[in-house]
């Protein structure tokens, strides 16, 4: 992690980028690819409030074999129609096989376990295809 990165939320940009990390239910998740390309894909989310954000992937995603080469990522929310609300978060991402399936987090099932449902049949069917845990460990914020 680097060292001091938080998020202030004492202003009103840093507390619209907590709410979108907090509220949102999709986050542009962009790597980088072989050929230099960024590679960016909407994914489920959980920001630890601090300085880390974890994800689920399939094990064959691209986006995973991205990681091993490159780690630099960036999150990025949507916006709004007219080029405002725009949060950039930068870190580096790796696959930490240590976590838990995405079925065993209370806090991803509140925010997700009725999708997760309507994906997979069950959410232990989810967390068995999407069983490869992405932990973004933060270092920049940016936008406007």
């Amino acid at each position: 992690m680097t060292a001091g990165f938080s998020i202030d939320e004492s202003d009103e940009f840093g507390s619209r980028a907590a709410r979108h990390l907090r509220e949102d239910q999709v986050v542009w998740f962009t790597t980088v690819g072989p050929s230099g390309a960024p590679s960016p894909n909407p994914v489920w989310f959980l920001w630890d409030g601090a300085a880390s954000v974890l994800l689920w992937n399939l094990p064959t995603s691209a986006r995973v074999a991205h990681l091993a080469a490159n780690p630099r990522v960036t999150l990025n929310f949507g916006g709004d129609a007219q080029g405002e609300d725009i949060v950039v978060l930068s870190g580096t991402a790796v696959v930490d096989r240590t976590r838990p399936g995405a079925d065993a987090v209370p806090d991803y099932l509140a925010k997700y376990g009725d999708e997760m449902v309507a994906i997979s049949g069950s959410r232990e069917a989810f967390a068995a295809t999407y069983n490869t845990p992405v932990v973004v460990t933060l270092s920049g914020l940016r936008g406007h």
